[in-house]
């Protein structure tokens, strides 16, 4: 039995190792290359660094080029991302705590619609979506990437799942019984105890958002509400005419990386209870 267990032990530990390397090899790629000039980028081994260090030049460069438009991806990015993560969270942590603790007619017909929601790709929405904004007039606006992000299924399936295993029936009479209202109880309650929850969501939704390329590319034509990722496709699609574009390309690439890097260490230890507290609850 022991034998076995080890057995195991050693399986599972080298799967992760292998899935681990899949995922930090092209992150080790992407810091090497951005110490490299263009130069070095295609005369050096591509995992090891050049003959010179350009790291800080190529930053330099990234934040300088084109009259600073990095800086305004970057702030485009912090709004689509930051400002469309928070209001889903906020709107699954409503959808979902009332679908697990309200007894109304078609309650499971409106999580089952959620549940269909969770299981159809954002690419086969986008061409819809960029229909019916541009029959509002929400095309090329910052309106027509933030709408889309402010709602997630999965997001309200899983503070559904959280609100009918760790709040308490008990703890919402008691707060009626004070005379507290419904949206107190709500927010002085509800919301603090699905705390662990909250952040899984707005952790997914906002590494979702950031990493969104598909439905800011069709819904948007000025490169001034351009998030991270269009505008290094639109670096990148200079490089054939114009190398020095290739260290632009890799050293914002590197930048780009660094807001989900600070929001996963600082929030991780939340990210990890919103997924297993739940499940060991009582």
């Amino acid at each position: 039995m022991t034998t076995r267990s080890t057995g195991w032990t050693v399986a599972v530990t080298g799967l992760l190792t292998v899935v681990a390397l899949y995922f930090l090899v092209p992150v080790y790629w992407v810091v090497i290359a951005a110490t490299k000039s263009s130069g070095d980028l295609f005369t050096t081994p591509g995992f090891w660094f050049g003959r010179t260090m350009e790291l800080w030049n190529n930053v330099v460069q990234v934040f300088t080029a084109s009259d600073h438009i990095y800086l305004r991806w970057l702030l485009n990015s912090v709004i689509y991302a930051g400002g469309g993560a928070l209001v889903a969270t906020y709107l699954a942590a409503a959808g979902g705590y009332a679908l697990a603790k309200y007894d109304f007619r078609g309650r499971n017909l409106v999580f089952g619609i959620v549940l269909g929601g969770v299981l159809v790709p954002s690419t086969a929405t986008a061409l819809p979506l960029f229909l019916l904004f541009s029959k509002l007039g929400l095309t090329n606006t910052y309106w027509g990437v933030l709408l889309p992000a402010m709602v997630s299924p999965f997001g309200l399936y899983l503070c559904r799942i959280y609100a009918a295993a760790t709040v308490e029936d008990s703890l919402l009479e008691s707060g009626r019984l004070d005379g507290a209202g419904e949206l107190r109880i709500f927010h002085s309650l509800v919301l603090r105890g699905m705390a662990p929850a909250l952040v899984t969501v707005f952790l997914f939704q906002l590494v979702g958002i950031w990493n969104n390329f598909l439905l800011p590319l069709i819904m948007l034509a000025d490169d001034k509400l351009y998030p991270i990722t269009l505008g290094l496709n639109a670096w990148r699609s200079e490089v054939d005419r114009s190398p020095e574009f290739y260290p632009l390309t890799v050293g914002g690439l590197l930048v780009s990386v660094v807001p989900l890097a600070i929001a996963m260490i600082f929030l991780q230890r939340y990210w990890r209870g919103g997924l297993t507290d739940g499940a060991v609850k009582g």
